[in-house]
Formats: structure tokens, sequence, C-alpha cells
């Protein structure tokens, strides 16, 4: 079994090798990309080198749970691939132009959001990591972090408010 610090930081060494990729990638292909917040010119620009902050720390974050568990498990590693595959899916349809499948599947996260724990580090891990290549390393963690902070009231405040009614009766 991996140590506890194997646990904590070789995700996180991931997130930044994979992150120096992306931006090499970019570098040698004309330059760093920068992304408009709702892809709208009056809106901020967010550049693709913060990805070396965000992708270690979301790795990073990966890690704690993974050391606070005991270990990855196979609920982890499936959160992981299906929130990767998911937010691939989405890049892609963004990259491809097709405008109709991204919004879906951006539509789709508010169902995801209520039915399954995306508040889970695995899951905001492998969506920022399915949509960097498209959209950089910060934007795809807003939007993760958004779904997972739904997605945590949904199932705390709902569990809460079912204790107390259960309670009361």
């Amino acid at each position: 079994m991996p140590s506890s610090s194997h646990l904590l930081f070789i995700p996180a060494l991931a997130g930044l090798l994979y992150a120096c990729v992306q931006l090499a990638l970019e570098w040698s292909g004309g330059g760093v990309q920068s992304h408009h917040l709702l892809n709208r010119a009056d809106m901020p620009a967010i550049s693709n080198w913060l990805g070396l902050l965000t992708l270690p720390a979301v790795g990073l974050a990966f890690g704690w749970r993974a050391r606070r568990l005991g270990g990855v498990t196979r609920a982890m590693w499936a959160g992981l691939i299906v929130s990767f595959l998911y937010g691939m899916a989405m890049a892609t349809g963004f990259k491809l132009g097709a405008e109709g499948i991204t919004q879906a599947l951006f539509a789709g996260l508010f169902g995801v959001a209520i039915l399954a724990p995306v508040y889970r580090a695995e899951c905001i891990a492998g969506f920022v990591a399915g949509m960097a290549f498209t959209f950089g390393g910060v934007l795809p963690l807003i939007v993760a972090l958004v779904f997972a902070g739904l997605s945590a009231a949904v199932r705390f405040g709902a569990r809460a408010l079912w204790r107390r009614s259960r309670r009361a009766a």
C-alpha cells in the first residue's frame, strides 16, 4: 500500500504534469490561450497559465480524499473516470461546434448534481481534467465547484430535512 505522503502528492504531481503538457502543446502551437467567461468577449479572459495552480490543487484534493479513505477506492476510480468522460464529452462537443450536445450535457449537470455526489474530490478532479485541454484549468473548476455546491446542498440539506421531519413525526 502506498504511503500517506504518496497518496497525497502523486495526484498533485500528476496534475502539475498534465498542466505542463497542456501548456507546452499550446505554447508550441502559437501561444497559450485565454478563455473569456461565458465565452463572451466583453467578459474577463482567464489564461490557461493558471492551470499550473488549479490542476495540482485539484490533484491535491483528490490525494487528501484518498489518504483519508486509506487508498484510492473503486468508488473513487469510478467517480474520477465517469466525470472525466463527462467533462471530455462536453469539451469535445464545444470544440467541434456541436452546441446542442454541449448545452444538453451542461443542462444534464443539474440532474447529475442532484442524483450523484459530485462534490467529492474525485468527481471535481475528473471533470476538470476532462475539460482542461479545451478550456484550461480554471473555467472547468469554476463550473465544477458550482455544481459541487449544488450537489452538497441537495444531499446534505435534504438529509437534514429528512431527519428533522422523521423526529417531528
